[in-house]
């Protein structure tokens, strides 16, 4: 197995960034392996991702007067991820409005979506194509939209395309979970967004070596140690109590 990647800020082994292929492994051993339920692993990251948005954004430092923050969400993996990085966002006293396009038919994802609705967190019926309306109306934007699951015939199809080329104009924030909207999961970033944070989940992806953009996250403390030793993530060292570390 490979070892490539760059060496983090303590000077520890350098981190490892993985390919679909390995990122797939990972999964399917924490889900059957292990027994992480799908839910469980979901809800763990879309929490962690919750919490990057917190670190980098805090409540007090948002430029307009209301805390709003528009998720964006695709139909897989990646934007169940997204509803339940909503959901604590609302917990936690953000205002996020989700723009779910395609929605699930998966029985677990439509009850990410039933627990939103419950918050009282508002779904976009369209995502509108005049630009400034989502810069005067969002402080950020959470792109959760193809994700690693999604293949590339995927996103070339509608509605992604026209969302993707919506969101290359957007001037506020862009948060991504994972795979940048319009990246290669290992190739990187062909005609995709640039987002100002990436939040790569459980690890980094091939792909985030090209993000150029002013913070990385990486969420993945919850995994167990032989899966690291196993696929030598050489994660870093998450500080106290976090479940989030910058890199």
């Amino acid at each position: 197995m490979s070892n490539s990647g760059f060496e983090t800020k303590d000077g520890q082994e350098p981190l490892r960034y993985i390919s679909k292929q390995e990122a797939e492994a990972v999964e399917t051993e924490l889900l059957e392996d292990y027994r992480f339920g799908k839910q469980q692993f979901i809800e763990i990251l879309g929490h962690s991702c919750a919490m990057a948005v917190t670190k980098v954004y805090p409540l007090k430092t948002l430029p307009k007067k209301q805390p709003t923050v528009l998720i964006i969400c695709g139909s897989e993996e990646n934007g169940a991820i997204g509803l339940v990085c909503a959901r604590n966002l609302r917990t936690y006293d953000y205002e996020p409005t989700i723009f779910y396009p395609k929605k699930s038919l998966d029985n677990l994802y439509k009850d990410f979506t039933i627990q939103c609705e419950k918050m009282d967190i508002p779904f976009l019926s369209y995502l509108p194509t005049e630009v400034q309306l989502i810069n005067d109306a969002y402080n950020l934007v959470v792109d959760a939209v193809l994700g690693i699951e999604a293949n590339s015939e995927e996103g070339n199809k509608e509605p992604w395309v026209t969302i993707l080329g919506i969101m290359k104009q957007i001037k506020i924030p862009i948060i991504s979970l994972d795979i940048p909207s319009g990246w290669d999961v290992d190739a990187g970033n062909t005609e995709g967004i640039s987002p100002e944070v990436l939040i790569s989940l459980t690890a980094p992806k091939r792909c985030a070596i090209q993000f150029s953009g002013k913070r990385h996250f990486v969420a993945g403390r919850f995994l167990p140690y032989d899966i690291q030793k196993k696929f030598e993530l050489n994660l870093p060292k998450y500080s106290e109590t976090d479940c989030v570390v910058e890199i």
